[in-house]
């Protein structure tokens, strides 16, 4: 259980090779039940939110902190409901097709900033970048261009809860004096929270700026207290960032050793976005013309979850997989072990992305329940639609404009228990070019 909740990687393959696709751990009053197996899975989901709890003790010893008590992510029942129905119109279809020329020219930006600095066929690490890239993406998209150009000060403030919530579960028990790491997580979240206020101030001076992002949503909820505000704030950021940036490394990783990956991204891109510096399509078709940049990121997603596993309470008894786990029991699932499952992916370490072409229905919904990087239900995650197009935009652009390839054919092992990222970054050897390549 140690080795679990500090390296979870090795541990997961070795407990569904030895044990099976249900696994139970106990040590004084904790017990854990590991879910390996899609089909046990596709059982759980199933299952009624009033199954599980949310709000258990793992989630408040050290999540909880960071995010705040009324948050979405660590609420049950009316209260999980009524935050979550807060943020959903802000994950709209057409709002999210709208955000397309932005996240292409941030990345282009992003592209424009490496050339002035970096030589050619220089081995760099992406992974910062990457990082710099999507937190910019992710405060314009939920709380517009003022709060995006101040990303670096955000940054920072965010920096500290995410190392906390990494730290190994002692170190984020609560100390009998008021100061330490706890202590710095408070006073960082409350700059936060400082920040989010400034803007809604000026939302509300100015009637005229009101936006259609997620802040916008939440000020027109009356249901929400501004603590609650507050809550469903930083949880979209440090969600919506952090996350997305990992898969982002990762995939580079994946690309970088995949020598046919690179030409056929540019050449599917050139097709569908146009040149660089030409105006950017904004509308479903974007997304839908773009099926191997798609494709490659489902198998990035599909190796290297950004969860590799997930936690949530057993609220009373419940059957899985023919096994019975009993109330209180933390029903540990994960989306590595399903994404490599032998019985659904052939060859399921091998990276490749066309495995998702021309599946027949039977093959499709094997798929579909092995593949849940973003979970599955009630407590889905909400951004995975802007997640995935971030993605998918993300290296169809850098497929035009840059090259970058491994020196090394080793993939990196991961790191993170909760967040998931190559261990030594994203290092590549990386050519760009300033309108793309010639």
């Amino acid at each position: 259980m140690r080795a679990l909740l500090r390296d979870p990687a090795p541990v997961l393959d070795e407990l569904r090779r030895v044990y099976g696709p249900v696994v139970e751990l106990g040590v004084g009053g904790v017990r854990l039940a590991v879910i390996g197996d899609p089909t046990v899975m596709r059982e759980m989901f199933a299952m009624g939110a009033d199954a599980y709890r949310w709000g258990h003790r793992y989630n408040v010893v050290g999540v909880r902190l960071v995010v705040g008590k009324g948050s979405m992510i660590v609420s049950d029942g009316a209260d999980h409901a009524r935050r979550r129905r807060a943020s959903q119109s802000a994950f709209s279809r057409p709002r999210l097709d709208g955000l397309i020329p932005m996240i292409v020219q941030r990345t282009d930006l992003a592209i424009d900033a490496l050339a002035r600095t970096s030589a050619p066929g220089q081995e760099l690490d992406l992974y910062p970048i990457g990082r710099a890239l999507i937190l910019g993406i992710t405060l314009e998209a939920f709380f517009g261009p003022r709060l995006a150009a101040r990303a670096d000060e955000i940054g920072a403030l965010l920096q500290r809860p995410q190392d906390f919530i990494e730290a190994p579960a002692l170190e984020q028990l609560p100390r009998p004096l008021p100061f330490g790491r706890r202590s710095k997580v408070r006073h960082d979240r409350r700059s936060l929270d400082e920040v989010i206020d400034e803007e809604i101030a000026l939302r509300r001076a100015d009637p005229s700026a009101a936006r259609d992002d997620l802040l916008g949503a939440l000020l027109a909820d009356d249901s929400l207290s501004i603590d609650e505000i507050h809550d469903q704030a930083a949880t979209a950021i440090g969600a919506g960032f952090d996350t997305t940036s990992a898969a982002l490394a990762w995939m580079l990783v994946r690309v970088g050793r995949s020598p046919d990956a690179w030409p056929r991204l540019k050449a599917e891109a050139d097709l569908v976005l146009g040149p660089p510096r030409s105006a950017t399509p904004g509308d479903r078709s974007t997304l839908g013309d773009l099926t191997f940049s798609r494709h490659v990121v489902h198998e990035a997603l599909r190796l290297h979850p950004a969860g590799l596993i997930a936690v949530r309470q057993a609220a009373r008894d419940i059957e899985l997989g023919g096994c019975t786990v009993r109330r209180g029991t933390l029903v540990v699932w994960s989306p590595h072990l399903a994404g490599r499952d032998a019985a659904t992916w052939t060859d399921p370490l091998r990276f490749d992305p066309d495995r998702f072409v021309d599946l027949t229905a039977e093959q499709q919904v094997l798929c579909d329940q092995a593949w849940v990087p973003f979970g599955r239900g009630p407590h889905m995650c909400l951004g995975f639609a802007l997640a995935q197009m971030e993605l998918t935009l993300i290296i169809s652009r850098l497929a035009q404009r840059l090259v970058a390839v491994s020196s090394s054919p080793d993939v990196p092992r991961p790191v993170g228990m909760v967040v998931n990222r190559p261990t030594g970054g994203a290092v590549l050897q990386v050519t760009t070019f300033a309108e793309g390549i010639r």
